[in-house]
């Protein structure tokens, strides 16, 4: 048995932040970010919750998908920005919101490779039979967790959701996952952390004063750790697969830092017209940011039944995955 991904959507609240409001707000200037990530805009979530922003995403997955939410027998939320701490998750939040009552709803925290595990999950439950059409969503409001005046950080990340539906594969479908390869290594988790609240830091005024509950990032060493892994991540599931780089259609890496996807793309030798960027529209939405990238490519007509699309990701933890898939039933 084979599963597919068969459809693909994204949501994007309303108000955009600019570099140039950034440079109101923080010493820093638009020449500064776009040199060092490529990022132009971002985009808030005013008054909105991961979860709203989950479920309007997952609503037109859905829809996309030719399904109604009754089909829809167990949801996946990959984030890092729960709309709480403890519980309940995010995903019993969102299945509220699409009025989805009695299925399996989970969260996972792998921060930006999030949606990957997410895909590779719900490719497992499908593929063991024990389900037929599974929402996976990757939802983030960073912007909660990001000190506002720490310029290194405030720069980089944004709101919003990415949702896609993925369904057991009509027998002789071309059209499925072919392979998935996530992995971690917590030995370096120090390098990209939000400290607290948590066991090892409890909420406190201390906590809040110290800026624990902010995202700390040591961004130098992030970048060397990012390029090098995804560089091997991507080569090696092409490897296993047999698959040419000049054989996809299209790369869809996580949209963190234009300098990284441009190391990652040189080594594997692809075109410009193969690779779907965004991170310039929307900064970096952690879980949210392939799925989103994704929709973009689905809307402007790129990404169509039977591409051949590779995806990867890099995050803390660290947590890195890819996944190698036609798209459509």
């Amino acid at each position: 048995m084979n599963a597919s991904l068969i459809s693909i959507a994204s949501y994007v609240p309303p108000r955009a932040l600019t570099n140039f409001d950034l440079e109101k707000m923080v010493d820093t200037s638009d020449e500064w970010i776009v040199q060092r990530t490529g990022i132009r805009t971002r985009y808030i979530a005013d008054g909105l919750l991961t979860s709203d922003l989950g479920a309007r995403a997952g609503r037109l997955a859905i829809e996309r998908a030719g399904l109604n939410p009754a089909d829809i027998d167990a949801i996946i939320c990959a984030t890092v920005t729960p709309d709480h701490f403890c519980m309940p998750s995010t995903a019993c939040k969102i299945a509220e919101k699409l009025g989805i009552t009695g299925v399996m709803a989970f969260d996972i925290s792998a921060a930006c490779s999030g949606f990957v595990y997410a895909m590779d999950i719900a490719r497992s439950l499908v593929c063991g039979g024990a389900h037929q059409n599974v929402l996976i969503i990757g939802a983030e409001k960073l912007s909660s967790i990001v000190d506002w005046t720490d310029r290194k950080t405030c720069v980089l990340f944004g709101d919003g959701a990415g949702a896609g539906v993925v369904s057991r594969a009509r027998e002789n479908s071309a059209n499925f996952i072919i392979d998935a390869h996530c992995a971690s290594d917590g030995s370096k988790s120090d390098l990209l952390i939000t400290p607290g609240p948590g066991s090892s830091c409890p909420a406190s005024h201390h906590m809040i004063e110290e800026g624990a509950c902010f995202v700390h990032m040591a961004g130098n060493e992030v970048f060397k750790v990012a390029v090098q892994t995804l560089k091997n991540d991507v080569v090696e599931i092409l490897r296993k697969n047999a698959v040419p780089s000049d054989a996809i259609d299209l790369f869809v890496p996580h949209q963190a830092n234009l300098r990284i996807i441009d190391a990652v793309k040189t080594r594997l030798s692809l075109r410009d017209e193969q690779c779907v960027i965004t991170v310039q529209k929307y900064g970096n939405t952690s879980s949210a940011s392939i799925p989103m990238a994704l929709s973009d490519a689905f809307e402007d007509g790129r990404l169509r039944g039977g591409s051949l699309v590779l995806i990867d990701a890099f995050g803390g933890g660290f947590t890195w995955g890819s996944a190698l898939f036609r798209f459509g039933i």
